[in-house]
C-alpha cells in the first residue's frame, strides 16, 4: 500500500514538472514584415567610367629649327591662337627674302614679255613681223605669267613657314607641360611633339556596358516592361574617386553601335559641364545612368537583404507563419532601398527586421510595419 502511494506521488510530480516546463517554453520569435508592392521605379545602371577631354590637340612642330623660347606657363588655360613656342626664324626670314626677290624677277620678265607682245601687234598687221615670231612672243609672255604665279606661291609658302616659327595654340584649353626645352632641335618631318592642350569645359565621361544587359533592356522596352526616353534625355550622375558626388547632371550623347569582341561590351558616353575644372582627363569615376522607368518595379529596404558570398536573399513568411529563404537578383541601390530585378512577386511577405533570429522552416509571430516604418521611399 505504501509503495502504491509513493508511485502515485512520483507520477503526479512528473506531471506537474512537465506542465511547468510547457508553460516556460518561449513563444515563437516576433518579426517585422511588409508586403511586396509594385510601383514605378527608375532603371538605374551603375557603371565605372573615365573622363576624357571633348577636344584634345597635340601641338607639333611644323617647321625645322632650334627652340628659342617657351612662351606660356605650363598647366594654365590658354585661348586659341595664343603663342606657345618661338623657333629660330632667321633661316625662314632669309627664305622669305629670297622668295620676294624671285617674285620681283618673275614680274619684271613678265612685264618685258608683255611689252614685246604689245609692240608686235601693229607690226604683225603690217607684216613687218612674221606670225611665227608673234606666236613665240605670246608663248614667252604666257611662260613669264606662269613664272609670276609660281613665284607668288613660293612667297606664300615662305611666309607660312615663317609663321610656323611661332607655334600657336590650335584650340582653347589647358596646356600641358612642355615636351621640349630651349635649345632643342625640332623637325617638321618628324612632327616633333611640343605639348598637348585639352579642352576641359565641357568634358566627356565614357562607360562600357555589357551588350547582353543592353539587349535585355531593349527586350524589356519592346515588351512594355520598361519605359524609355530618347538617348540625349537620359540623365547621368557622377561619383568621384573619393566618393564625393559631382553636382552637375550630365546626359548621354553617344552609344556605340559596335561591340568589343574581346569584352562583349559597348561604349556609352555622356557630356558634363565642367566650369570649375573638377573633372580632369583620365580621371576615374562612377556613373549612375537613369535609363527609363519600370512601371511595375519592386524595391525593398536595405536591412531586409542577406548578403552571403555576394549572393542576395530575403526571408519570406507564408500565411501560416512559416519562414523560408529565397534568392533574389538585385539592381541598383536607391538611398536606403534596393531595386529587386527578380525573385519576388507582388503580395509576398518579406521579413524586414528579426530575420537574424530565425531559420528556414521556423514558426514566427508577425508584426506588420506601417508605411512610415518600412524604409522604402
Amino acid at each position: 500500500m505504501l509503495g502504491l502511494c509513493t508511485a502515485t506521488l512520483l507520477l503526479l510530480g512528473l506531471t506537474l514538472t512537465g506542465c511547468d516546463q510547457a508553460e516556460r517554453s518561449p513563444p515563437p520569435p516576433l518579426v517585422d514584415v511588409m508586403p511586396v508592392e509594385s510601383k514605378p521605379v527608375p532603371n538605374v545602371i551603375d557603371l565605372p567610367g573615365r573622363i576624357e577631354a571633348v577636344r584634345s590637340a597635340e601641338v607639333r612642330a611644323r617647321t625645322d629649327g632650334i627652340v628659342q623660347r617657351r612662351l606660356y606657363d605650363e598647366g594654365t588655360d590658354v585661348p586659341a591662337g595664343a603663342p606657345l613656342f618661338l623657333i629660330d626664324s632667321r633661316d625662314k626670314l632669309a627664305q622669305l627674302e629670297q622668295a620676294r626677290a624671285m617674285l620681283a624677277r618673275a614680274t619684271a620678265e613678265r612685264d618685258n614679255a608683255s611689252e614685246i607682245l604689245a609692240r608686235y601687234r601693229p607690226l604683225v598687221r603690217e607684216k613687218a613681223v612674221s606670225a611665227l615670231e608673234n606666236d613665240r612672243a605670246r608663248a614667252d609672255w604666257r611662260q613669264a605669267e606662269a613664272n609670276v604665279l609660281d613665284a607668288r606661291a613660293a612667297l606664300s609658302r615662305a611666309e607660312l613657314q615663317l609663321g610656323y616659327a611661332t607655334v600657336r595654340a590650335p584650340i582653347t584649353g589647358r596646356v600641358g607641360r612642355a615636351q621640349v626645352t630651349e635649345g632643342a632641335l625640332v623637325s617638321a618631318t618628324n612632327a616633333t611633339l611640343l605639348t598637348t592642350i585639352d579642352q576641359l569645359d565641357p568634358v566627356h565621361a565614357t562607360f562600357t556596358h555589357s551588350n547582353a544587359e543592353l539587349q535585355t533592356l531593349m527586350d524589356q522596352a519592346r515588351r512594355g516592361e520598361l519605359s524609355t526616353q530618347p538617348l540625349r534625355s537620359i540623365e547621368v550622375r557622377l561619383t568621384l574617386a573619393n566618393d564625393a558626388a559631382y553636382d552637375v547632371v550630365g546626359h548621354l550623347d553617344f552609344a556605340d553601335l559596335s561591340v568589343d569582341p574581346s569584352t562583349g561590351s559597348q561604349t556609352l558616353r555622356a557630356t558634363f559641364a565642367n566650369p570649375g575644372h573638377v573633372l580632369l582627363p583620365g580621371q576615374f569615376v562612377r556613373g549612375r545612368i537613369l535609363a527609363g522607368i519600370f512601371p511595375a518595379g519592386v524595391t525593398i529596404p536595405q536591412r531586409a537583404i542577406h548578403m552571403v558570398n555576394g549572393q542576395a536573399s530575403v526571408t519570406l513568411v507564408d500565411a501560416k507563419g512559416i519562414v523560408s529563404v529565397r534568392m533574389v537578383e538585385l539592381g541598383a541601390q536607391l538611398e536606403d532601398a534596393w531595386i529587386v530585378r527578380s525573385g519576388l512577386r507582388r503580395g509576398d511577405q518579406i521579413v524586414v527586421a528579426g530575420w537574424q533570429k530565425v531559420r528556414n522552416g521556423d514558426q514566427v509571430r508577425i508584426r506588420a510595419l506601417s508605411a512610415t516604418r518600412r524604409g522604402v521611399r
